[in-house]
Order: C-alpha cells, then sequence, then structure tokens
C-alpha cells in the first residue's frame, strides 16, 4: 500500500497572518479619548466633595452675607424709627451728627454738647491768649453699671482743611471729669477747644469709654 508523503512546514513558515481591521475614523478616537478624559475627572471631583469616598459628607463653608445700603427713602425712614424708639441719634453709623443732637451708645449711655459760646483764654491759661469756643457736654448714664468719666476722649477740629483745634484750659473751665457716673446717674461739664475768629466750622468727636467708637459732631458756630 502506498503512502502519501505530506512534507513538514518549512521553517520560519507559518498559518497565514489574518489582515488587521480597518481603521475607523479619526473622530470616532477623539470622542473616545475625550469620554475618558471626562470620566477620569468626574471622578476625581466625586472623590474630592466626598472626601474619598467617607460616608459622612464634609461641612459647606461658612458664607459671610454683607447687608447692602438701604434706598434713601428707605434709610430716612429707618433713622426716623430709631429716634423715636431711642429719643436720639443711634451711635456707630459712621456719619457726623449736628452739634445739637444727642447720641446714644449700644450701652444705653447718653451724651450730648449743648451752648457753645466763644471767648479768649486768659495770660495764665494753658495755651494763654487764645480764641476758643466752649461748649457743655453731658454723659447720661442709662446702663446698669456705673461709668468712669475719667476713660472719656474729647478732640476739636476746625475749618474746611481740618486742623486740630487744641485744648484750652483756664478758670470756669472744667476740662475732663475724673470721676464715675453711676447708673441711672448724669454729668455735665464746661470744655474748650481752640477756634480762631475767623473760622465757624466746629468738629468735635467723643467717647464716653475706651470700648466705645467715637461720635462726630459738627456745625456751624458764630
Amino acid at each position: 500500500m502506498t503512502q502519501q508523503f505530506t512534507p513538514p512546514p518549512m521553517p520560519g513558515y507559518g498559518p497565514p497572518v489574518p489582515p488587521p481591521p480597518p481603521k475607523g475614523p479619526r473622530t470616532a478616537l477623539i470622542a473616545t479619548a475625550a469620554a475618558v478624559a471626562g470620566a477620569v475627572v468626574a471622578a476625581a471631583v466625586t472623590y474630592g466633595v466626598t472626601g474619598g469616598g467617607d460616608s459622612e459628607a464634609k461641612p459647606a463653608p461658612t458664607v459671610t452675607v454683607t447687608k447692602t445700603e438701604l434706598a434713601a427713602g428707605a434709610d430716612a425712614a429707618a433713622e426716623d424709627t430709631a429716634e423715636e424708639e431711642t429719643g436720639g441719634e443711634e451711635a456707630g453709623s459712621g456719619d457726623a451728627y449736628a452739634l445739637d443732637d444727642t447720641v446714644v451708645y449700644d450701652h444705653d449711655v447718653e451724651v450730648s454738647l449743648s451752648g457753645f459760646s466763644r471767648g479768649v483764654s486768659s495770660e495764665y491759661a494753658a495755651p494763654e491768649n487764645t480764641p476758643y469756643v466752649k461748649f457743655t457736654i453731658k454723659v447720661v448714664n442709662n446702663s446698669d453699671s456705673a461709668v468712669d468719666a475719667n476713660e472719656m476722649t474729647v478732640s476739636c477740629a476746625y475749618g474746611d482743611e481740618g486742623r486740630e483745634g487744641e485744648s484750652v484750659y483756664d478758670e470756669g473751665l472744667d476740662g475732663l471729669p475724673d470721676t464715675k457716673i453711676l447708673a441711672g446717674r448724669s454729668l455735665s461739664f464746661t470744655y474748650a477747644c481752640e477756634l480762631p475768629k475767623k473760622e465757624t466750622f466746629l468738629q468735635v468727636e467723643v467717647a464716653p469709654d475706651f470700648d466705645s467708637e467715637e461720635s462726630v459732631f459738627a456745625g456751624e458756630v458764630k
């Protein structure tokens, strides 16, 4: 019986390699890459928000909201309401008050100025022979505790350029008191500041104690 001889495969030859698959459109590859990148970014954002997969979410940051200014009409109405409730202007608004206004502080201490008049200091005063304006400062303590009057601060300025008006110490001028104002009591004293004869605009800054902001009184003096 004759056997059929099959020659062995030649070295370096194997079964035929199938042809490579046809290349897809370039836009499909770009879309695929973009989708992968979007998935990675979304995963990173999710990880940062959830704190790496913790079951308890992180607290949101605290946001401070700044109150905007009221319209002119509403602002005026609010000021009128405040005056009716407190009997005077409320301190801390940052605006100048008239020379004859009464300022009410948060701790129910009132400060008012009155009795403006001009004069010239004597030769024995400090400073001597200086034109000045004197006025009465009244402090009413409606709080529940005593107020140290020696913590009060008073400063003056005059003129359009805001020159400092030096405090004047002379006979009949009290200067700052060195006492306590008990709860429910008041204190009045005379104070004087330099004011040249040709100047009429006066600005007085007063704070009843170290913890209170200065209130600015301003106006014309005859």
